[in-house]
């Protein structure tokens, strides 16, 4: 991609899954890279996998000054900032009805006002300095109705929103768009299905699979950069064909 060359990106949930495999792409394209995470393990084998991070920064990001100051530590050691990929988040697979307070506020918490933490202390950065790029972490999810996520889908339609609402206010100095990929091969999802629900699930996309994390960060290498100049307010569906269609079209 053009233009990513010595940018510095910070993700967030960068340990694992998407995020990792972000991580590893913008390295890749020259890229000084950054992540934050709250998970002590995935931070301990992403350091070993990716030994060419810039920084790993322990945060939880519904927790607004960890995430305040995970970001001035993120700018401390890289110099900077010119990315931030908003990609953290959480998902309990529960039936509507036995969905708990507690766990209703946990994943609201993290999915939606984490999202928000990140964006706005990324965007003040940004508009005191030279702009940037945010890119955000949505879900097919968000777009249409799924059975027992209901919580996880309504973050995700608020990412969607929030993500449209930012870009019509930053504009121009600073681009923000989302990605909602479909279903993606992470740890988390393997650790909701099983073989035989993942087997199901395939019958049902087009392309008769999950993705790979990183086909989902390869767009997120588009998104940001100079390729992608003239991109912002949108969100851009990665899911192999699985919502090209209705109910006529399975």
């Amino acid at each position: 991609m053009r233009g990513l060359k010595g940018k510095r990106v910070l993700i967030t949930g960068g340990a694992s899954g998407i995020g990792a495999a972000t991580a590893e792409r913008f390295l890749a394209e020259g890229a000084v890279v950054s992540i934050l995470d709250r998970d002590p393990g995935a931070r301990g084998l992403v350091r070993k996998t990716l030994p060419g991070l810039a920084g790993i920064f322990d945060a939880d990001v519904s927790n607004l000054k960890q995430v305040q100051n995970a970001f001035s530590d993120a700018v401390s050691v890289m110099g900077g900032m010119d990315v931030v990929v908003n990609n953290a988040g959480i998902s309990i697979r529960h039936k509507f009805l036995e969905i708990t307070p507690e766990e209703w506020n946990r994943v609201m918490a993290v999915n939606l006002t984490g999202v928000f933490y990140v964006a706005q202390t990324a965007a003040r950065f940004f508009w005191e300095h030279e702009g940037g790029v945010i890119l955000q972490t949505a879900s097919t999810n968000g777009i249409l109705g799924y059975p027992y996520y209901a919580d996880y889908n309504a973050t995700k339609a608020g990412v969607i929103e929030l993500t449209r609402s930012m870009a019509l206010e930053l504009a121009p100095k600073v681009r923000v768009s989302a990605v909602a990929p479909g279903y993606v091969l992470t740890p988390m999802q393997r650790a909701e299905y099983t073989d035989a629900m993942l087997d199901e699930v395939n019958r049902k996309i087009p392309l008769g699979r999950h993705a790979e994390p990183e086909e989902i960060a390869a767009l997120f290498a588009f998104l940001a950069s100079d390729d992608a100049a003239y991109a912002t307010g949108q969100v851009y569906t990665m899911d192999g064909g699985e919502t090209a269609g209705g109910l006529a079209g399975r």
